[in-house]
């Protein structure tokens, strides 16, 4: 099978690359990727590129999505503006990716007659305090960002009812690992972290997430791919949860920081409290975590300190002015 991989320059369509290139060694993935600031050649080195062909285009091209499908037997889309953040100060270019540019690659799947796999987020079905949310939980975003993420999730199911189309959804919680831009918390704390800078915290750092090693979710997605039903939402949560303030402190630890380097600031608008995914679906497939956050927080964080050619030039770019915006502190 040909694979085509939207957004699969950026830090979990990479991580799916890969995995995709490994346990599929007579397969080839073609990557569409419009290389913006998260989305990395860099990302992409030492694949064979024999078997990996990087595209660079816009999903919301319906020429370059046309011509990028032919040859390919599926579409894996993780194309999207990833930062709840900048979706709040920004959010037409978060709606013209995940609403028209998900409709550009449907109408595409559609025409060719292959699956069309979306890669969507926990964030669309809101805060849960108590429990888990399951693929039957009605959708309640609270951001740009996730809003428009369960806008594209409609727009799926939508093809799917009218069209017949071979569509379905797979939804993760919180990813962690290498080649994560360090606008996201935990690669952003251990960035600060091993240059000396305060580790920014929203509001009192007690919002609960459910980490997911994204090697953990590449495999999920693959298990989805070939094994899940057509108009079908598949979650996927990670095995441990833990408050944002927790992360942080377990951080200063493998960096050797002590907490004096944590810094409250005015929490984020809209920040939800707590995600939680069900990924019992997701396993009756057979899929199952492998990596739980002991193990894959000191591996993110041992990346970082032996990756420094990676994240020097963010750290060095666009990234400084972005993060003197957004927390009012200039980075050392």
């Amino acid at each position: 099978m040909n694979v085509l991989v939207t957004g699969g320059a950026g830090f979990i369509g990479s991580a799916y690359v890969r995995h995709r290139l490994e346990s599929h060694p007579e397969h080839a993935v073609r990557v569409l990727d419009k290389l913006t600031y998260a989305g990395r050649r860099e990302n992409l080195e030492g694949l064979d590129s024999e078997r990996c062909e990087l595209v660079v285009a816009d999903i919301a091209d319906r020429d370059a999505v046309r011509a990028a499908v032919d040859g390919c037997e599926a579409i894996v889309n993780f194309a999207a503006e990833t930062h709840v953040d900048r979706s709040i100060t920004n959010p037409g270019e978060f709606i013209q990716t995940h609403v028209f540019g998900t409709h550009v690659l449907l109408e595409a799947a559609r025409d060719a007659g292959i699956r069309h796999l979306q890669i969507s987020t926990d964030e669309v079905y809101g805060s849960i305090d108590e429990g888990s949310f399951t693929e039957r939980s009605p959708l309640d975003p609270s951001s740009p960002y996730s809003a428009s993420k369960a806008g594209g999730d409609l727009l799926v199911g939508a093809f799917c009812d009218t069209y017949g189309s071979d569509a379905l959804i797979v939804r993760g919680s919180n990813n962690y690992g290498p080649r994560q831009y360090p606008e996201k918390l935990i690669p952003l704390c251990i960035l600060n972290a091993l240059a000396g800078d305060p580790l920014p915290v929203y509001g009192d750092g007690m919002q609960v997430r459910n980490w997911l090693w994204v090697s953990d979710f590449a495999s999920a997605i693959d298990t989805v791919l070939e094994r899940g039903e057509a108009g079908e939402v598949y979650n996927v949560g990670g095995p441990d949860e833990l408050a944002n303030i927790d992360v942080i402190k377990r951080i200063l630890e493998l960096t050797g920081r002590d907490e004096s380097l944590i810094s409250y600031v005015d929490d984020r608008l809209g920040h939800d409290r707590r995600y939680s995914l069900s990924a019992q679906k997701t396993e009756g497939l057979g899929w199952k975590a492998a990596v739980g956050f002991d193990q894959g927080i000191e591996r993110t964080v041992e990346w970082y300190r032996q990756n420094e050619a990676w994240w020097e030039p963010i750290r060095s770019g666009e990234y400084r002015e972005y993060y003197q915006r957004q927390y009012g502190k200039v980075l050392g």
